[in-house]
């Protein structure tokens, strides 16, 4: 029988799952590096396909449609993205309705604030999104701590920008470890992998590494920042049945 390869090399990525014999792209050898139940997100029907052929698409094959797409959108998903995204996204949806909330709060080692960070950062303010970004959101002579905080309670969901910075600053428990533990406490995070491997964060931080999410590897900034942004749209009226 032929062995799953997910504890040695994982299967975050489409094509982690594709190359393990035991698994062949499915989640079903996975389930004890996940934290979330996936079968019974499945199994409420959170997406569509959007193939010509009108069947889902494997793990691999961006031509999925989630519930909380608009109708028109451009925008397409792999199902495991699809299952990735499910909880954040219900977790914005409950908190859509408490006032004066960001859309975003985005975690990022500080050597990346006027790199990927910021890059990301524009990318998704380009798209209507509002993000708290330390570059803009803290004030000189503000105490940092008490901010990161304040910006943590005031956003609807989180990101983490996982770069070979912040992976060094990881293990040195500062400000990027605060950050984490509180999203890692409530089901709001979703890790960005940029220009490293959920392997390497694996060894750095087991707990992050077993999150599944998106990798600037397999498609570009600006294409996540476009699932981002709708990920956090919300308008009652145009949420599917």
């Amino acid at each position: 029988m032929a062995r799953c390869t997910a504890p040695r090399y994982g299967h975050r990525t489409a094509s982690g799952r594709a190359a393990c014999p035991a698994c062949g792209g499915s989640y079903s050898g996975y389930r004890g590096y996940s934290n979330y139940d996936y079968n019974s997100y499945s199994s409420r029907s959170n997406y569509s396909s959007g193939s010509s052929g009108g069947g889902r698409s494997s793990g691999s094959s961006r031509s999925v449609k989630p519930r909380w797409s608009r109708a028109g959108s451009s925008v397409f998903y792999t199902s495991s993205e699809v299952q990735t995204l499910t909880p954040i996204r219900e977790t914005f949806e409950s908190r859509v309705t408490v006032p004066d909330l960001r859309d975003i709060f985005l975690c990022h080692a500080w050597d990346d604030r006027q790199g990927s960070a910021k890059e990301l950062y524009d990318l998704l303010v380009s798209k209507g999104v509002s993000v708290w970004f330390s570059e803009k959101d803290v004030s000189l002579g503000q105490p940092l701590m008490r901010a990161i905080d304040k910006g943590l309670a005031n956003s609807r969901i989180g990101l983490v920008l996982v770069t070979p910075a912040f992976l060094l600053r990881l293990p040195k428990e500062g400000i990027a470890d605060k950050e984490l533990s509180a999203l890692l406490h409530r089901n709001q995070l979703v890790p960005i992998v940029h220009n490293t491997t959920y392997e390497a964060l694996r060894e750095v931080s087991p707990l992050l590494g077993s999150r599944s999410g998106l990798d600037t590897a397999e498609e570009s900034m600006s294409d996540i920042a476009a699932k981002l942004a709708e990920l956090v749209a919300f308008e009652p009226s145009c949420e599917n049945p």
